[in-house]
């Protein structure tokens, strides 16, 4: 297996190969993050891994707070994520790359960053201005039935897409065709499904796209079938994720 060390990015969701990731990073291990990033040529990835929390909060308490309300702030590159960071985190993140990272006037960062490679979470190293992290690339391996399901997914995909189309009273064509390969079929509608963290990680952390299929599979039917009975849903993107605030 591959390994590499690269800067960790904790999130309170998941990010799938082929999703777009924007980030607005204001807090200063994030920045500084971005810096270090920047000194990357242009020609070259600048890559970081993202990484869903288990236990712990995405933007570190920066003032004192309820209950007590002289505690002192958590400060430094794991402050919100405990005396042991890697319990904190999901142990399988994606690495992104970052195809845009702008500096703002007030030294806060605007990022657009591409979901890559699955990885495995070795170790975290706290020592530094931020999270490092030790980590063991995963192969995607198809899998029996890949392709078969696939197809199977996508027809359930479009039904799940016009409920929600339907209970939005909008339409949701991209005007984009739909892919086949199948692990790309596999990430794009575990990104695009409403679903809840824990879920979207089970989805990531599948042993091969066939699994992965096959449990979209029977998550979309569910879904569409709650979806039948509900008014109104709020609208989402389907390879985009909501801009995370950090």
């Amino acid at each position: 297996m591959t390994t590499a060390r690269l800067p960790l990015f904790p999130l309170n969701s998941v990010l799938f190969p082929g999703l777009v990731l924007p980030l607005n990073v204001f807090e200063e291990r994030y920045r500084a993050m971005m810096r270090e990033l920047l000194k990357t040529p242009e020609d070259e990835p600048r890559r970081f891994a993202v990484v869903a929390i288990r236990d712990g909060h995405e933007v570190a308490p920066s003032a004192p707070g309820m209950p007590d309300p002289t505690a002192v702030p958590d400060r430094g590159p794991a402050a919100g994520f405990g005396a042991d960071p890697l319990r904190a985190f999901h142990g399988v993140a994606c690495v992104a790359d970052a195809a845009t990272i702008r500096e703002r006037a007030d030294g806060t960062f605007e990022v657009l960053a591409t979901g890559t490679t699955r990885v495995r979470l070795l170790s975290v190293d706290t020592s530094g201005p931020f999270l490092t992290a030790e980590l063991e690339e995963l192969p995607e391996a198809p899998g029996d039935g890949a392709g078969a399901l696939a197809e199977g997914v996508l027809r359930a995909f479009r039904q799940y897409q016009k409920r929600l189309a339907g209970a939005r009273e909008r339409s949701l064509t991209t005007g984009a065709e739909l892919p086949d390969e199948p692990a790309v079929v596999s990430y794009l509608v575990a990104a695009a499904m409403m679903l809840d963290t824990p879920t979207k990680q089970r989805l990531l952390q599948a042993p091969d796209t066939a699994s992965r299929l096959r449990d979209a599979l029977k998550l979309l039917r569910a879904e569409t079938a709650i979806i039948r009975n509900l008014p109104s849903l709020p609208a989402s993107d389907l390879t985009r994720g909501p801009t995370s605030l950090n």
